[in-house]
């Protein structure tokens, strides 16, 4: 076996090089891209979900290592038909062993957080070999990873084989919410805490803790990108696209930077103590919203997919 060295070109550059599928404003679900694969670099893949088949089109992270891979998040479908995503990662891991031969490799599957838009296709590795499933609740979280009584506020490694990671406890938007760091690509993984969409903020302090965690850690590690999971803002700056879209023309991109971490802990502090919804340039953050909050939230969106539906098919 030979061994990759992931640490002598740390960070590497990578490719975002890419047009994430929008979706479609009349196509049934599974008519469109089912899950739209790109390769950042040799061995880290970005996969996003069809918005037909479920408007949350998370995105998910698949990172090689020596002895394994991981697989973060499974998605916001479970039937394998809809969302083929066992079939894929394993696909994805096959190619990679073609060039670099293993006997045994093992695929840890993990989340960014418990919500089902992010654990649906779990159950599509339950017989996978080699394969260990990592629990979606705080209390597994921290006992697979070893934050013991660290949690949150500690930091923890965990080793993909000579690729390191680093796991930052980060709840305020789930109460199991943890960010990835990647050193070999410099990558910050942020789940739903950090995305260019609404900031759900269920637990206003913990919230400010995590950003203050992820402010100091950007400003002492070469942060290349910071990726969430999910995309929902317009180009038209603090506009998102209403809830349920499943067709988001000129979405902005995922990636963000680490002063946009600044900016939203800042943001989110500006209003810790009123709850509402307050929109930015990149983002949007609910802080505890109101029942009337969400309501509105949904009401637009119901219209959303009444106008769409009666504008003439593409």
């Amino acid at each position: 076996m030979t061994s990759i060295d992931f640490h002598t070109a740390a960070p590497v550059p990578g490719s975002l090089d890419v047009t994430w599928y929008p979706g479609h404003p009349h196509l049934a679900p599974g008519q469109g891209p089912l899950l739209q694969v790109h390769r950042y670099e040799a061995h880290t893949v970005i996969l996003r979900q069809d918005k037909t088949v479920n408007y949350e089109a998370p995105f998910l992270f698949l990172l090689f290592g020596n002895e394994r891979a991981l697989l973060l998040d499974t998605g916001a479908t479970e039937e394998a038909e809809l969302f083929p995503l066992r079939a894929t990662v394993d696909q994805l891991i096959s190619e990679w062993l073609v060039d670099h031969p293993r006997e045994r490799y093992e695929l840890v599957v993990a989340h960014t957080h418990g919500h089902g838009d992010h654990v649906a296709a779990d159950g599509q590795f339950a017989d996978r070999p080699d394969t260990r499933i990592v629990g979606r609740e705080e209390e597994a979280v921290r006992e697979f990873f070893g934050f013991g009584e660290n949690w949150p506020a500690g930091e923890v490694g965990f080793d993909l084989g000579g690729r390191e990671l680093r796991l930052i406890g980060s709840p305020g938007h789930h109460a199991a919410s943890v960010t990835v760091y990647d050193p070999w690509t410099g990558l910050l993984l942020t789940g739903d805490t950090v995305l260019p969409g609404r900031l759900y903020i269920a637990d206003t302090a913990a919230f400010l803790a995590t950003m203050d965690r992820l402010t100091a850690f950007a400003a002492s590690h070469p942060v290349t990108h910071v990726l969430g999971c999910h995309v929902e803002m317009t180009a038209r700056p603090g506009r998102d696209f209403p809830i349920g879209a499943q067709y988001q023309p000129g979405e902005l991109p995922l990636q963000l930077t680490p002063a946009h971490l600044t900016a939203i802990r800042e943001a989110a502090a500006a209003v810790a103590d009123r709850p509402g919804v307050y929109p930015h340039q990149d983002f949007v953050v609910y802080n505890r919203p109101t029942e009337r909050d969400m309501q509105r939230l949904v009401r637009r969106g119901e219209l959303n997919r009444v106008l769409t539906a009666q504008r003439p098919a593409l």
